[in-house]
């Protein structure tokens, strides 16, 4: 069994790889909501990174604009996680227990 493909017919030219976005799944959860922070890269700025959260992409940007306006700060969608900047680990747990997630601080 060999590695190697086609990349190239003299009939068709380059022969681009399929890459099928729709049945690519996120990996699910365990039920359990965790929100690390992280400073790394971004110039010693922090921002709490939540992951685990089982939701479409719609309903992801949606919670994602409510915690962003109830913290008062910046964040982003990015991969399936969320992104808020600032050190709100707190806040954000409190505002996720309250729709009805189950929360760990997860990191240092």
């Amino acid at each position: 069994m060999s590695s190697s493909r086609l990349v190239y017919s003299t009939e068709t030219g380059r022969i681009k790889e399929s890459h099928n976005t729709a049945n690519t799944a996120r990996p699910q959860g365990d039920g359990i909501v965790r929100i690390h922070r992280q400073s790394k890269g971004r110039g010693g700025k922090g921002v709490c990174i939540i992951t685990g959260l089982d939701l479409a992409d719609a309903e992801l940007k949606l919670l994602a604009a409510d915690l962003k306006k109830r913290c008062g700060c910046g964040g982003a969608v990015k991969e399936g996680t969320i992104e808020i900047q600032g050190e709100q680990r707190e806040l954000l747990k409190t505002l996720l227990e309250q729709k009805g997630f189950r929360v760990k601080l997860a990191g240092g």
